[in-house]
């Protein structure tokens, strides 16, 4: 049987954290399609293009990782793609109590067709967040232990262009 996955998210920008939930993913799934959503309501550092070729560089050592898009709601695309399992991150319990909602929002709308896969966070990433990431270098701060190094390149180049 081929099991496959998709771990969605916005990853604006990708961080360790994220790339370590792709490692362990790929590992449990035959195939795990890594996918960005295109949230409009979400002012974004990076554009969707922009986030998939950086999640590409990031996974390309990974044979059974695909990077896609899509917009609208997860359950619609997981039917598109005939995958019936989502992979979530979790840091905090805090991130549990909102993941969890919207895991039973999923399987509810989808009736039973989509189930949620938690990975808890590695400790040593815990603390991370796309958001943390943004604020640190919107101050020039060091992001070297938080994303990949050309991500740390890319984001500090970003925030020179809107300073």
């Amino acid at each position: 049987m081929n099991k496959a996955a998709i771990y969605p998210g916005s990853f604006d920008p990708m961080t360790l954290g994220h790339l370590d939930v792709i490692k362990r993913a790929s590992k449990m799934f035959d195939r795990l399609i890594v996918s960005v959503l295109n949230n409009k309501a979400k002012n974004s550092l990076f554009s969707v293009e922009e986030r998939v070729s950086i999640l590409r560089e990031a996974t390309r050592d990974l044979p059974n990782v695909t990077v896609d898009s899509f917009n609208g709601l997860l359950i619609d695309y997981a039917r598109e793609k005939d995958i019936h399992i989502s992979v979530r991150g979790l840091r905090a319990i805090t991130d549990f109590e909102y993941e969890l909602q919207i895991a039973q929002t999923n399987r509810k709308l989808s009736q039973g067709m989509l189930d949620t896969v938690f990975l808890t966070t590695s400790l040593e990433y815990a603390y991370l967040s796309s958001s943390s990431v943004k604020e640190i270098a919107a101050f020039n701060g060091d992001i070297s232990q938080c994303v990949p190094d050309f991500v740390a390149k890319l984001v500090h180049e970003k925030f020179k262009n809107i300073n």
